[in-house]
């Protein structure tokens, strides 16, 4: 059963790399010729924000409270997820730069 339970956890893991927009654009960054991608990452993560505060305010003029979810959702893409690996990423890719081209 727990073997059952591993295989099917792992294959929707597999499913959402694959598939999901921003886990295409996190993967495609991974990669030294990848860095071009920074910005459009950054820029999503930006988008991300936006639509969270639209959807804020939103909420607060009379819409359904359960879209207070998509809010979280958004927010936590934006600030848990794009914005610290990208700022990492080009950090660390900088610093590996000077240290090749050194």
């Amino acid at each position: 059963m727990l073997q059952l339970l591993i295989a099917f956890v792992s294959r929707i893991y597999a499913f959402f790399q694959r598939t999901m927009p921003t886990n295409i654009l996190i993967r495609a960054t991974h990669t030294r010729r990848g860095l071009k991608w920074g910005v459009p990452a950054m820029l999503l993560a930006v988008l991300y924000i936006v639509i969270a505060a639209a959807l804020a305010q939103w909420v607060a003029g009379g819409a359904p409270g359960w879209i207070n979810l998509v809010v979280l959702v958004c927010l936590c893409y934006a600030v848990v997820v794009v914005m610290p690996m990208m700022l990492g990423r080009s950090r660390s890719a900088a610093v590996g730069g000077l240290r090749l081209s050194a």
